[in-house]
């Protein structure tokens, strides 16, 4: 069965007003605290289940969505991270944070779109959008050559430069997410966090720690 690319890197949002910032979450618990410039080039470190992964990030590729990552990276939103969308040949997605109460705050925290400047190709790295103006968190790196989604206003912002491997060894065998699929429903994952998760997808790999090379 033939799936749109754009369908499957929608990122699921949820409407509605936002709760006041969460205590005790640090910055994490207030998005428009976490707005630092990233530099013009920057690493972000990934220490997987399955081993390491490193991307490169070039600001000059994307600078809104190099700036979104850096601080999310920075102030340890993707730590305890699931891969929760794995397709083998396509893509592999993350970036719903482990605490629903933090993925609360950042579901409509866009950021403005990028003009798309490098293709999506093998081990590109770029954040998942549900249309026009609409990224917050989510991202994808690239299994194979996705060019089709460059027309549709994916935007790269980096590579993976090491660890590619790592990221072709990571779990797929829940595959699509429901409804499509067997995969975990992107809702439950925003709403009931890794609870949801490590219950019924304990197979699926995740991001111990991430962090911006020094």
């Amino acid at each position: 069965m033939k799936i749109s690319p754009f369908a499957m890197l929608s990122a699921a949002l949820v409407t509605g007003a936002l709760a006041t910032p969460v205590l005790g979450q640090g910055n994490l618990g207030n998005p428009s605290a976490l707005k630092e410039q990233a530099p013009a080039t920057y690493k972000a470190n990934l220490d997987t289940s399955k081993g390491p992964v490193v991307i490169e990030v070039r600001r000059e590729w994307a600078p809104n969505g190099a700036d979104r990552f850096y601080n999310l990276v920075k102030n340890g939103f993707y730590d305890d991270a699931r891969f929760f969308r794995v397709i083998s040949g396509f893509m592999v997605q993350f970036g719903i944070n482990a605490d629903p109460k933090i993925s609360a705050q950042w579901r409509v925290a866009n950021i403005p779109d990028d003009p798309v400047k490098q293709s999506n190709k093998r081990g590109y790295i770029t954040f998942a959008t549900a249309g026009p103006n609409t990224r917050t968190t989510q991202v994808f790196i690239n299994f194979g050559d996705n060019a089709a989604l460059d027309r549709q206003g994916f935007a790269p912002f980096g590579q993976v430069t090491t660890g590619m491997n790592v990221v072709d060894m990571l779990y797929s065998g829940y595959g699509e997410g429901a409804p499509n699929g067997r995969g975990p429903n992107q809702g439950r994952v925003q709403n009931e966090g890794n609870a949801y998760l490590t219950n019924d997808f304990p197979s699926l790999d995740f991001v111990k720690k991430a962090t911006v090379a020094p």
